[in-house]
């Protein structure tokens, strides 16, 4: 086995790679600066659903968490799908067991089934359309007035997107880790030290945080308003990955991390920061790990992941 190129040689060995084996790498922007600046796309869910479905590349990696890396093999069946780390799962996903989901959608069998990207390829076939942070307004405003709505598995971002379309809908309560980690009393501080400070988070942070914020949108969302906006210092309530985006884009203005409850980390996604550019050279060298999954599945979730890019033109 050839020994694994030295740090320093990385970047070249991944673009040797990248196209000797006809690959693309796909990468969420809550992923280390260095992955996001080797991908070939980088983006939040859905834009990577899209240059997943798009792309001609033979080799798929994903730079992201494995549903994500589900949805693109669905999205492609004929191609090799692979993840720098099959640990790096998600719980927002992992809150929604795809057994206890089916009797919760067994007792409202009239419901229309809303579920929001970040679950597994199980509960996506459960569901009569996907949507993501960037289109749940959008998606749900698609369903018919008759038609109650069951949404899953994010009671954050349901919640908002009850409030935003003034529709009722029956929400399965599972929540990101991440994005209910904010403090509202240290966010409260933060904004005396800067005043000037715009307040912009995403939907699936709690209420009461998002009530404290001048904007709320998806990850692409923040970015752009980040991008736009007059002011010059914004503190930012998401994975804190996408500073680094903001920070090429915007680089003069300000980009402060919301502040977790307790003195961690929390407010990195765990299971985002398991990929690195030593696993991805990996992964591109020897073609694993793969993601599988049945056809039976992949057939299944296939067709409301379908509907929403469909609904999404």
């Amino acid at each position: 086995m050839r020994a694994t190129a030295a740090p320093a040689d990385l970047f070249d060995e991944i673009a040797r790679l990248k196209k000797e084996k006809n690959a693309v790498i796909l990468a969420h922007y809550y992923q280390e600066p260095d992955i996001q600046d080797i991908a070939d796309h980088v983006g939040d869910s859905l834009e990577l659903a899209r240059a997943a479905q798009a792309t001609r590349a033979e080799l798929i990696v994903f730079a992201g968490v494995h549903f994500m890396a589900e949805g693109a093999k669905i999205l492609n069946p004929t191609r090799k799908v692979l993840m720098p780390d099959l640990r790096a799962g998600c719980s927002l996903s992992d809150s929604c067991p795809p057994g206890a989901f089916a009797q919760f959608r067994a007792k409202h069998p009239d419901h229309f089934v809303v579920s929001y990207i970040n679950c597994s390829a199980a509960i996506k076939a459960q569901s009569d359309v996907i949507c993501t942070s960037s289109n749940a307004v959008r998606i749900v405003e698609r369903v018919p007035r008759d038609r109650p709505i069951l949404f899953a598995p994010d009671r954050n971002l349901g919640a908002y997107v009850a409030k935003q379309t003034g529709r009722e809908l029956l929400l399965w309560q599972g929540a990101c880790i991440v994005h209910e980690t904010f403090s509202e009393r240290k966010l409260a501080t933060l904004l005396v030290e800067h005043p000037d400070a715009e307040v912009i988070a995403h939907p699936e942070c709690e209420a009461s945080l998002l009530q404290k914020a001048h904007f709320i949108g998806s990850t692409s969302a923040l970015l752009k308003y980040a991008e736009s906006s007059p002011k010059h210092t914004f503190i930012v309530a998401t994975e804190e990955g996408i500073l680094h985006q903001m920070r090429k884009r915007a680089p003069g203005k300000q980009f402060i991390p919301a502040p977790p409850n307790q003195n961690c980390s929390c407010n990195e996604c765990p299971f985002m920061k398991l990929n690195t550019l030593e696993k991805i050279h990996l992964c591109l060298r020897d073609e694993t790990p793969e993601i599988r999954m049945p056809e039976e599945l992949r057939i299944k979730a296939l067709e409301p992941l379908q509907r929403m890019l469909d609904w999404s033109k």
